[in-house]
């Protein structure tokens, strides 16, 4: 298995996500998490951007379309 390269901070962020879950539990559409993921990412201190967009590349040419995740 391949080792971490920021494995503290791995484990804040999927702590969140447990957090998030162990409290909500299941059955909500994902808008409903993310809005609790980002007051749970707020209260630990764990930096983030909510939905920033990412620029995509094709062999070396930067696409015209972009990616928004939930978070980065």
């Amino acid at each position: 298995m391949a080792e971490l390269i920021y494995k503290e901070e791995s484990y804040k962020v999927i702590g969140a996500c447990f957090e998030v879950y162990n409290h909500m539990s299941f059955g909500f559409l994902e808008q409903v998490y993310q809005e609790c993921l980002t007051y749970e990412l707020t209260d630990q201190a764990i930096p983030y951007t909510p939905q920033g967009p990412l620029e995509l590349r094709y062999k070396q040419r930067q696409l015209k379309s972009v990616y928004i995740p939930d978070f980065n």
